[in-house]
C-alpha cells in the first residue's frame, strides 16, 4: 500500500502519479489535497509519514512545488527515509542504497512524465542490504537518540 500527499503546488502530478499506479493495480491511499486551492504542505507530509511509521503503508509519495518541504517534513518521523527525486539514477541509488520509502517530487521542476519515469524504477530497484543495511541501522540509532 502506498501513502499519496500534495499540497496545491504538486496536486495535478499526484493526480497523474495516481493514474499510473492505477494502470499497475498498485493500491494507494490519497490523503489529499483534492483540489489546486492552496493549502501547506507540512499537513499533507505529516499524514503520509505518519502511514508509514504506523506500518499502515509500506511506501509514500508526496508531490509539493519544489519537494523541499515535504521532504524536510517527511523526515521528521522514525523509520521515515524520503528523498526528492530528479533524476533516474539519483533515484535508483536512494533506493538500492537507502532503502528510501517516501518519493518526494517538485511539481514545479518535473513533468509527470518524468515523475512516472522515476516511480518506476523506485518501485522496481531492491535494496541492496548488507553494509547498506548496516548504514540504515545507524540511521535508526541516531533517531533513537534525537528522535524521544
Amino acid at each position: 500500500m502506498i501513502a499519496l500527499g500534495a499540497d496545491h503546488g504538486g496536486y495535478n502530478l499526484k493526480e497523474e502519479i495516481k493514474k499510473y499506479l492505477d494502470e499497475l493495480g498498485i493500491e494507494y491511499k490519497d490523503f489529499g489535497t483534492y483540489n489546486e486551492e492552496r493549502t501547506d504542505y507540512p499537513i499533507y507530509a505529516k499524514k503520509v509519514a505518519e502511514e508509514i511509521t504506523s506500518k499502515r503503508c509500506e511506501l509514500g509519495i508526496l508531490a509539493c512545488r519544489s519537494g523541499a518541504g515535504m521532504t524536510i517534513v517527511a523526515n521528521k518521523f522514525k523509520g521515515v527515509r524520503a528523498a526528492n527525486f530528479t533524476n533516474e539514477e539519483e533515484t535508483r541509488l536512494s533506493k538500492a542504497d537507502d532503502n528510501i520509502n517516501v518519493a518526494v517530487f517538485g511539481g514545479d521542476y518535473i513533468t509527470p512524465n518524468d515523475a512516472i519515469r522515476y516511480l518506476r524504477v523506485w518501485l522496481g530497484t531492491e535494496f541492496k542490504g548488507g553494509r547498506y543495511l548496516e548504514r540504515l541501522q545507524m540511521i535508526e540509532e541516531i533517531e533513537k537518540e534525537n528522535m524521544k
